[in-house]
């Protein structure tokens, strides 16, 4: 009995990471977009090479930017929520939590899917029950190469081709909300990396939505407790009026 009510609970409550398949699609996903600037270039350049994206959008972005928005959905992406201004949830209260949810929601539309992304990775027990309550998913990942640091292309794209396999799920950024360095706010070296790894597996890869990963097979459900890295919060709010982007 016990072990079936922990299944009950980890198909309500657990994390989307990855998807078990053999396979051999992939499911690249974009973060803290939409931005005017990069996220048309990375549009073009996965257009190239026919591969989708989902992108997990932040609300107030979006509102600034329904054109980018409405180019993601035409090509064929997928859309999720990443609140409406990226706070760490475990550091904000229900009520804002669901604030979030709703304003970032509102803004997308008919666009956005019960996918959600929370924002640092940050995750406890009782921010997951509100969004379990709300009727989202939560979707992080198992393969995340660092592009919000200042790792060149190189660097980012041999990190995922070491680490993809069938059924990941990869975190990238067309955009970043804050940073420790205002170098970091470059997407260039991210888009550079997406086109090699594109260029280098898109024969022995699909690169798909999440919400068609999860047609290959089961999604691997963890307990996702990730709580907030203080010590990176407080220097990003220390330095916000150098390091915040809008």
């Amino acid at each position: 009995m016990r072990h079936i009510i922990g299944r009950f609970a980890k198909s309500l409550l657990g994390t989307i990471t990855n998807v078990h398949t053999t396979e051999p699609v992939v499911a690249l996903t974009f973060d803290d977009g939409p931005d005017p600037e990069w996220t048309p270039r990375l549009l073009a350049i996965m257009q190239r090479h026919n591969a989708l994206g989902t992108f997990f959008m932040i609300g107030a972005q979006a509102a600034q930017h329904p054109d980018v928005v409405a180019r993601v959905e035409s090509g064929g992406h997928a859309i999720g929520n990443h609140t409406w201004d990226h706070p760490s949830f475990p550091l904000v209260s229900s009520r804002e939590r669901f604030k979030q949810l709703r304003r970032c929601s509102r803004v997308l539309g008919s666009s956005v899917g019960r996918m959600f992304r929370p924002p640092y990775g940050s995750q406890n027990a009782r921010s997951r029950l509100d969004l379990a309550m709300a009727g989202f998913s939560v979707v992080t990942w198992n393969v995340a190469p660092g592009d919000w640091l200042d790792h060149d292309a190189g660097t980012i794209a041999a990190d995922l081709a070491k680490n993809v396999y069938p059924g990941s799920i990869i975190l990238l950024h067309d955009r970043l909300s804050d940073a420790l360095k205002p170098e970091y706010f470059n997407r260039q070296p991210t888009l550079d990396a997406v086109e090699l790894l594109l260029q280098e597996m898109t024969g022995r890869f699909r690169f798909v939505t999440v919400p068609q990963l999860l047609q290959f097979g089961p999604a691997r459900r963890v307990f996702w407790s990730q709580l907030p890295d203080r010590a990176f919060l407080d220097q990003l709010k220390n330095r916000e009026g150098v390091v915040r982007s809008y």
